[in-house]
Order: structure tokens, then C-alpha cells, then sequence
């Protein structure tokens, strides 16, 4: 079973992965671990932070000559704006006295919570007068360290032929309208990545950086929808035997952990609700001797997403993820003090206005976690030499 746990704040010295169940004898590219991170930073509307951090990863256990043991693998990303909050957040003794007029502004006051952001409810949950304590961690920086992990399990899955595509289908009330089919995945991918909101289309692409432009002159932001695709996936991931082992929700399980992610959908998604039937399951056709993923069984749509019964089906597995707005505004909304209880006007820090072009990056790794975890389950050792054993066995196995 492939388990991962993520530490350390936002503004503190690292943020640190460590991942349990990878198998051994697996060889670790750490330029595309750190290519994904770079991915991560990209995107219009970013704000100053992305300025700052140049995320790299450092590698402290589990590999050796570049190789897995098999042992928890241990990833480590330095926070280069920690030199500017060591007298902020000192991990042991008292605060510094000796802080400037900016340092101060940071230090103290979070006592008014930003509406839709964890401050209110964090506070009261663990008992902080200082909501400092919670929204350093409830800050989406966490996600570089899971995009981090996620790199390394998309690198296994990648190893199988399975491949990763994500882009942006909406920003606020701009939408891609332009219908598609991916004949060329890899000119799919670069066309996505070229685009400085991650949108496919150039006259969309234009519209939505307008609206984030005009967004940002009214100090507010802006979320959206980011659609990620998953080619070459075989079927049989998952399960209908648990409810906690479909597939289905344990992706949406986890998409839904992302900041600011409010919904997602599968395939056709809500739009399914208002069809019938006959206009929305997947007929299905056979060629026989045919190298197609589910074994000659093949389908002319792909209404259900890749997913049928909690199990992938070997179409494409298509997801969307709405995030909203992010909750910091430049232009703060009405809350109260946590101390006084007095009207008062939510806290601002530093943030960006909006986050969509970088949230797909985000979904594809996650994403890449839980697909790992199913793909070892089915065809999963100790080791590679006998995954790769295993998955060969089942693919000329017949039916």
C-alpha cells in the first residue's frame, strides 16, 4: 500500500514528504520531479511568492545510487523566504523583540478571519488566539510537497506508458467552448503548457487573462476549472467489492483535498443528471487481436470517464476540478476579532488572485498517488523486476 505524509508551514524553514509502499529497484529522475514543481509555479496570476521560491527537491532516504530500496523515501523542499521569517516563526523559544515595522504587521494581529479560509474554524478547533498557527498550514504552499511525491509516482506510472495531460477549461465566467478530441496527446500536452493560463485555445486563453487583469485592479480574485486526462491506463484499477476501494471515489477523495477545490466531476459529470440513459452510457465494441488497454474492448465515447463500477474501463480517465476563489482579498471582506468580537475587516496576506492555471499540475499529481496505490495493488511487488513481470503476464493473458 502506497502512504505518504506531508509536513512543515508555510513560511517555515522545508516542507518534508515521505512516502511508504514504493517498491525497490526503481530509478529516480530528480530533474522531472523537479520539472513538475517548476510547473507548479507557473501560471498568470501568480503572485510574489512564486517570485521568491525556486522549489527544488532535496532527497534524504530511500534511494540509494539513485535507485529505491524500498524503505520510506523522504523528500525535503527548503522555503527560501524563511530568511525573512526566522524571527516570526521560531520553531523553539519566545518571539524576537526585535522586529521591524513589517515583521510586527506579520507577527501579531491575526485575530480577524478571512472569510472561506480555515482561520475562523482552525482557531476555534485547536484553541489558537493566533491565527498564525493555523493558516501557515492550512496555506496551499503545502501542495508543492505533495506535487513532489506525486512526481514520483507519475514517474512509475510513465514507466507503464500511462500518460498525464491537464488544462484549463474555465476561468471565473470565461469558459473554453471549443469542442476537442486529443488525436496527438504529446502536441495536446505542449499546446496546454505554452499557454500562460494552461488553455488550449489562444482566443480563450487572451479572455481569460483579461478577466484575471480586471480582477486583480478590483483587488479580488478569481477561481475556475481545470480538466485532467490520464491516457493508457489498463483495465482492471480498482474495485466494486468495497465501497472504499472504487476508484472513483477515492479519486475524488482526494481531488477534493486540494485547496480551494470545491467540486469534481467524472466523465460527463453533472451533466449526466439531465440525460437519458441511451444518451449517456458507453456503447461498447470489440476488435479482436487489438493492443487497446482493455483487451480488444473499446468504446466510441467516453461519457463515463474511464470509470465503470469503481474500476477503469481502459478508456482515457477524464477528470474536472472546480476550485474557488482563493479566500485572501486585497480588498478584505467583513468578519469579526476573535478577541474584541467587533465588526472588523479580514486579514490580507500576501496571496495570488488566482491560482487556476496551476491547479491542474496539482490535480495531475495527486492524481498520479492514487493511481500508483490501485496500480500496485493490482499487478504491485516488493520490487520492479516482478511488477513489470506481473503486468506483462496480464496483458497477454487472454479473455
Amino acid at each position: 500500500m502506497l502512504t505518504y505524509l506531508t509536513s512543515g508551514e508555510s513560511h517555515g524553514s522545508q516542507l518534508t514528504a515521505i512516502i511508504d509502499g514504493f517498491p525497490a529497484g526503481f530509478h529516480v529522475d530528480i530533474d522531472k520531479i523537479n520539472y513538475q514543481l517548476a510547473r507548479r509555479q507557473k501560471g498568470y496570476g501568480r503572485g510574489g511568492r512564486m517570485k521568491i521560491e525556486r522549489d527544488k527537491v532535496e532527497v534524504v532516504s530511500g534511494l540509494r545510487y539513485g535507485y529505491t530500496l524500498g524503505s520510506p523515501i523522504t523528500f525535503i523542499i527548503h522555503n527560501k523566504d524563511w530568511k525573512n521569517w526566522t524571527k516570526i516563526m521560531p520553531l523553539v523559544g519566545a518571539m524576537s523583540d526585535d522586529l521591524n515595522l513589517k515583521e510586527k504587521s506579520l507577527a501579531y494581529g491575526k485575530t480577524k478571519p478571512r472569510p472561506g479560509h480555515a482561520d475562523l474554524s482552525g482557531a476555534i478547533k485547536y484553541n489558537h488566539q493566533d491565527m498564525r498557527n493555523v493558516l501557515e498550514r492550512a496555506s496551499a504552499r503545502e501542495t508543492a510537497a505533495k506535487v513532489a511525491i506525486g512526481a514520483l509516482a507519475r514517474q512509475l506510472l510513465e514507466h507503464f506508458q500511462i500518460r498525464f495531460a491537464s488544462h484549463v477549461i474555465r476561468i471565473g465566467r470565461v469558459a473554453l467552448s471549443t469542442k476537442y478530441k486529443i488525436k496527438d496527446f504529446s502536441a495536446f500536452v505542449k499546446k496546454a503548457e505554452n499557454s500562460p493560463v494552461r488553455c488550449i485555445n489562444k482566443s480563450t486563453e487572451q479572455k481569460m487573462i483579461e478577466a484575471i487583469k480586471t480582477a486583480k485592479k478590483k483587488r479580488d480574485s478569481l477561481g475556475g476549472i481545470a480538466e485532467i486526462i490520464i491516457r493508457g491506463v489498463p483495465v482492471g484499477l480498482g474495485s466494486y467489492a468495497q465501497s472504499f476501494r472504487r476508484l472513483d471515489g477515492l479519486l475524488a477523495g482526494a481531488l477534493m483535498s486540494i485547496p480551494s477545490v470545491k467540486g469534481v466531476e467524472i466523465g460527463l459529470g453533472f451533466k449526466s443528471a439531465s440525460l437519458m440513459g441511451s444518451q449517456v452510457h458507453d456503447e461498447i465494441y470489440y476488435k479482436k487481436g487489438s493492443d487497446l488497454p482493455a483487451k480488444g474492448f473499446y468504446r466510441t465515447s467516453n461519457n463515463a470517464g474511464g470509470i465503470e463500477g469503481g474500476i477503469t474501463n481502459g478508456e482515457d480517465i477524464v477528470l474536472k476540478i472546480a476550485a474557488k476563489p482563493i479566500s485572501t482579498l486585497n480588498k478584505p471582506l467583513k468578519t469579526v476579532d476573535i478577541k474584541t468580537k467587533k465588526p472588523a475587516q479580514a486579514i490580507v496576506e500576501r496571496a495570488d488572485n488566482c491560482v487556476v492555471p496551476a491547479l491542474g499540475v496539482i490535480g495531475e499529481a495527486v492524481t498520479a498517488l492514487v493511481l500508483a496505490d490501485v496500480f500496485l495493488e493490482k499487478f504491485g511487488s516488493d520490487n520492479m523486476a516482478e511488477i513489470e513481470s506481473n503486468y506483462k503476464a496480464f496483458l497477454k493473458s487472454p479473455f
